[in-house]
């Protein structure tokens, strides 16, 4: 089974509309995963019929058993997180937000009142698409992990992408711990840019970061008829690394409008959806995908 990651260097690029319409052209036996764990937005253009939820356990964190506490406050004074605190009544208690489960608390209590204990960060869900299962999850305000939820999102949708021929993952923006657990075990990425200085920069740390793994790589420039200056740039830096440029979507209102329907851009007839299912043969091309 074919594993293709669509990534970009920066937000808001358009790599979730991408995605999307990449889903809804390509043909085969299709699974998704969306591995933007900390803003999974796939689902809102997939309609996503929800069949399960599993708990997400990140690190561990810290809680005080009030009956064997005795108030010494070593505790709070060693926290280097401000995590400790004491409330009205003089009992200490652990803000979950703030505790980062470094167990620094756990080892200085004389009384051996505080332990480490299991703590949901979030959800994994389940759904099935017209085209096929969808994994994605929700992480919660202020939960760190997100690169150990990423890892948990792609072992699942490789389960329920058992028997498929290509499973499309949405992945997060930026190179950090996220991005690198996308990246690992898949065959090829598609990075989606815009031509501007700040999308083009984030681009350059992409490709460095990806360089390190053993896969394909390919780049669409989204909104390319904005700066033709910057396309042309990117287009250059392309061809230096020896990336192949697949396509070069132009900005296009009716891509805002089927966004807004919750649908993908290649559901209307547009010059941008139409580059887009260019860009859907080049890839199948590149990938020698023949379902």
């Amino acid at each position: 089974m074919l594993q293709v990651g669509v990534l970009s260097g920066k937000g808001g690029t358009g790599k979730t509309v991408v995605t999307a319409a990449l889903a809804d052209i390509l043909p085969g036996r299709l699974a998704f995963a969306d591995c933007d764990v900390e803003a999974a937005n796939l689902a809102l253009l997939l309609s996503p019929r929800e069949k399960g939820r599993i708990p997400f356990y990140g690190m561990k964190k810290a809680g005080i058993r009030e009956e064997a506490c005795v108030s010494c406050g070593l505790c709070r004074a060693a926290c280097r997180f401000n995590a400790i605190c004491q409330d009205r009544g003089g009992a200490y208690r652990v803000d979950p937000v703030r505790c980062e489960g470094c167990a620094v608390c756990r080892d200085v209590c004389p009384e051996r009142a505080i332990s480490l204990e299991e703590h949901q960060d979030g959800e994994i869900l389940l759904a099935d698409t017209d085209r096929g299962p969808l994994v994605y999850a929700e992480l919660r305000p202020g939960s760190g992990n997100s690169g150990l939820l990423v890892h948990e999102v792609k072992k699942a949708a490789r389960k329920e992408a058992e028997g498929r021929d290509l499973l499309l993952i949405d992945g997060p923006p930026g190179i950090g711990c996220p991005v690198i657990s996308t990246l690992s075990g898949i065959s090829a990425a598609v990075m989606v840019t815009e031509p501007g200085i700040a999308a083009l920069h984030d681009l350059r740390r992409l490709v460095t970061v990806s360089s390190g793994f053993s896969l394909s790589h390919w780049v669409v420039i989204n909104r390319a008829d904005l700066h033709p200056g910057y396309t042309q740039e990117i287009e250059l830096f392309c061809r230096e690394e020896g990336i192949p440029v697949i396509g070069r979507i132009p900005f296009d209102p009716e891509v805002i409008r089927a966004v807004r329907d919750g649908i993908p851009m290649t559901r209307r007839d547009s010059p941008a959806s139409r580059e887009m299912a260019a860009i859907g043969k080049r890839l199948a091309e590149g990938l020698s995908y023949v379902p």
